[in-house]
């Protein structure tokens, strides 16, 4: 979440101290948010976890006792750094070992190091900086009783790679003098991949540190990556090592970090060049799932209520809406970090839509926010499937970062065509199209139940010959491989294994061909292996989405090896998404599709994305909206008086006789909204603040199809006790 820290030197603050009760609560850690503030009651979000950034004393305030101010309101505390940039000022400027360090910097070939901030560059993880990292940052962190830290976002600007550590590191790991990466394809391919190993190599030693740090003081260290997807990294020219982390015993699980900044990257489909958010979040979303589902490694999904772009208010809740959704409709995902930075969402003024005045967040929008962020709290993991034909795969590699600049040879791929050619013309028909990581091949769950693989070497490159023998393995089981791409692109001669230590192959695909004894230069275009199948489109796929109503031919071959060569069933077009999950209908419908048809659901539902949070007899979702519902018909126990949507935390849940009872918790400054169902109407309502002093501004109202009352009124981080008896 780059850009905020720039803008974010808070000065130390303090607040009131309260002791939270309900433990089941404190033992959970399925939902966080990350903060480089102390605690603050505009920020008192009541996740589980409060993930503090930086390890930096403040103005009166050390990093322990920052850490501690969110210990004291009841909070697990963990940790988060950026690894390839930061506020380590100390190292930069030479006060950590008497040597300044700025020139580890990521150099362009203009010679300007590309920076994060003032005296902060993305760095060359050379080995001083790592020593750094874990003597200054992580040491200290676990010192102060910390036991999960996150590394966040290790970048290597693919325009970067020109300065003198670079180089050095580059004779170290290839044995030969550094070449320009401008030069040729072959050079950039290179480059890309030394950076990919760099940062590798530097987690790796950076985790394995803070295991065996943690172990000899008697604790158990967790370390997980915070990163932004394969799809946004490649579509923003940034190489990371991603995929492959998540084999390292280090490494224990990720932060999925999609929101709207990466999500509404423009793309092409159909000729068109615009934004298409919930789209790119869905494919984002399910490359993170497809990395490390066959690891078993724990997952965080991220949204964030705004951006770090300054937009408005009415911008950043459209987009919210369509990231949120994104993410729900992964049902084997359930922890979540809420959202970053909190003290901007809250403390932060945005512009108004349609002018120039500037306000703090709109009440009805943090009301919003935190009935779906609370909804979170309970989110269950689901075995349901999203609507559609769930068994078409696309395959995807780390080495799509690896293409993406400079250009060479005037092959072009705008806007990462090249992948959205292969996914969107399937989305956009209401198909759930999964992405497949080749690193991950290996596990026999990856393709367990795929039954159409498309692949395509146009925009990336398979990364061993062990990536074939696992692909043709399964077309000879049944499966049916769809190949789409010319081979012409100016990387399918770079030096690699299909073409060296006695491989004379001028493209990776011969390869592949070859084990699946097909003749990929004969024109044919169907050919049969074993019990599977095997399509070749000489198109790359780009080609089906910078031009209008050019993707017909691609997905008539999708449709005919899924419905007739897997047999896999009818493969089904629509305009929509839809998940039970649940008590909650989670969907999506989309527009540039031939199907116009709103989507209905019947009631009684609760409309989330209201923060009135109605009781409708019936719920239309539109083409380009999304919708998140709380189906009142499929609660588990009716008799049961429970909170079925707020926003607020709800804790001390009683229930006396004909009295239920509960205290809500959520920031200052902002109104609770809440939903609650009971037996019967209530005749006394009761609502006190922590002092015992009754509110009177309370809104109520009976919903009678739903047998729920409607509670609003003004949060309190302190805690308001609500008391009903019917």
């Amino acid at each position: 979440m780059r850009n905020f820290l720039l803008s974010c030197a808070l000065a130390a603050l303090t607040g009131g101290v309260y002791a939270q009760s309900g433990k089941p609560a404190e033992l959970k850690q399925k939902t966080a948010f990350q903060t480089s503030s102390p605690w603050i009651p505009e920020i008192d979000v009541r996740s589980d976890i409060a993930i503090v950034y930086g390890v930096n004393d403040r103005p009166g305030m050390t990093f322990e006792q920052r850490v501690q101010s969110w210990r004291d309101h009841g909070y697990q505390t963990q940790f988060m750094t950026g690894i390839a940039w930061g506020d380590y000022k100390d190292y930069f400027l030479g006060k950590w070992d008497g040597i300044n360090h700025l020139g580890v910097g990521q150099v362009t070939q203009k010679g300007d190091t590309i920076f994060h901030g003032k005296d902060m560059p993305y760095v060359v993880p050379v080995k001083s900086f790592i020593e750094y990292m874990k003597t200054a940052v992580i040491k200290r962190v676990i010192d102060a009783g910390i036991t999960d830290i996150f590394l966040e976002e290790p970048e290597f600007w693919a325009r970067a790679g020109y300065s003198q550590p670079f180089k050095e590191e580059w004779q170290k790991y290839y044995g030969f003098p550094w070449k320009p990466q401008h030069e040729s394809a072959e050079n950039t391919y290179l480059s890309s991949k030394l950076k990919y190993h760099l940062y590798y190599e530097a987690i790796k030693e950076t985790s394995n540190y803070a295991k065996a740090y943690g172990k000899g003081k008697g604790k158990n260290i967790k370390v997980y990556i915070a990163t932004h997807s394969l799809v946004n990294y490649s579509s923003w020219q940034i190489v990371s090592p991603e995929a492959s982390l998540a084999s390292l015993p280090g490494i224990d699980g990720y932060i999925a970090q999609v929101w709207t900044g990466t999500s509404r990257e423009p793309t092409f489909f159909n000729g068109q060049r615009k934004e298409r958010v919930f789209e790119n979040a869905f494919l984002e979303y399910g490359s993170m799932v497809s990395m490390t589902a066959p690891t078993g490694r724990k997952m965080y999904f991220l949204t964030d209520p705004i951006e770090d772009w300054p937009r408005d208010w009415a911008d950043y809740k459209k987009n919210y809406q369509a990231t949120f959704t994104a993410k729900l409709l992964y049902p084997t995902v359930a922890d979540y970090e809420v959202m970053p930075w909190p003290e901007r969402i809250y403390t932060h003024p945005y512009k108004v839509a349609n002018s120039n005045e500037k306000v703090l967040i709109p009440q009805y929008y943090s009301t919003q926010m935190q009935i779906m962020v609370n909804a979170l709290n309970s989110m269950p993991a689901s075995a349901n499937k999203v609507t559609g034909a769930n068994g078409i795969g696309v395959l995807m590699s780390n080495s799509l970062m690896f293409q993406r600049f400079p250009t060479h040879n005037g092959f072009e791929d705008p806007q990462f065509s090249n992948f959205y050619g292969q996914t969107l013309p399937l989305l956009k028909r209401g198909v759930p199209v999964q992405t497949v990581h080749m690193e991950n091949l290996s596990y026999a769950a990856t393709l367990k139940n795929i039954k159409v693989l498309i692949v395509s070497y146009s925009n990336m490159k398979p990364v061993s010959a062990e990536i074939h023998a696992a692909l043709a393995k399964w077309v000879k089981k049944g499966g049916v491989l769809i190949y789409c791409g010319r081979d012409d692109d100016p990387y399918q001669s770079v030096m690699e294994w299909w073409d060296t230590n006695g491989n004379m192959f001028t493209a990776p695909s011969q390869h592949l061909f070859q084990l699946m004894k097909v003749n990929g230069v004969s024109g044919q275009e169907k050919f049969s292996y074993g019990k599977g199948s095997v399509y070749i489109i000489r198109q790359n796929p780009k080609e089906f989405v910078l031009q209008a109503n050019a993707d017909t031919k691609f997905i008539d071959v999708v449709k005919h090896g899924y419905e007739k060569d897997a047999n896999a069933g009818k493969l089904e077009f629509k305009n929509s998404l839809y998940l039970e999950r649940g008590p909650y209908d989670v969907v999506s419908v989309m527009d540039e599709n031939t199907d116009a048809k709103p989507y209905t659901i019947k009631g009684p539902v609760i409309d989330l994305f209201d923060p009135q949070l109605p009781v409708l007899a019936e719920k239309v979702i539109n083409p380009g909206e999304q919708s998140l519902l709380y189906n009142t018909n499929r609660i588990a126990d009716k008799a049961k008086p429970q909170v079925l949507a707020a926003a607020a935390r709800a804790y001390d849940e009683k229930v006396t006789g004909n009295t239920y009872s509960f205290v809500v918790k959520s920031p200052v400054k902002t109104l609770n909204s809440m939903r609650v169902l009971l037996p019967a109407q209530p005749k006394v309502t009761k609502v006190t603040d922590s002092k015992g002093q009754q509110l009177t501004d309370v809104k109520t109202s009976w919903d009678a199809s739903s047998n729920t009352i409607y509670l609003g009124f003004a949060n309190d981080p302190a805690g308001i006790k609500v008391e009903l008896s019917w």
